[in-house]
């Protein structure tokens, strides 16, 4: 596994966590922001492969 591969894995398990920990409501703007972030990494390792 490279590093690319083990930082998807390690992106995915943090957006996962961060999911798991939205509250219902009144969301916070930087949990919103920090998801937003993660899922954009994300989304860019993924496009090179």
């Amino acid at each position: 596994m490279n590093e690319r591969e083990k930082r998807i894995m390690e992106l995915e398990e943090q957006i996962a966590d961060l999911k798991k920990r939205l509250p219902a409501h009144s969301v916070k703007p930087a949990m919103i922001s920090r998801l937003e972030e993660l899922e954009e990494e994300l989304e860019r390792l993924k496009d090179k492969e």
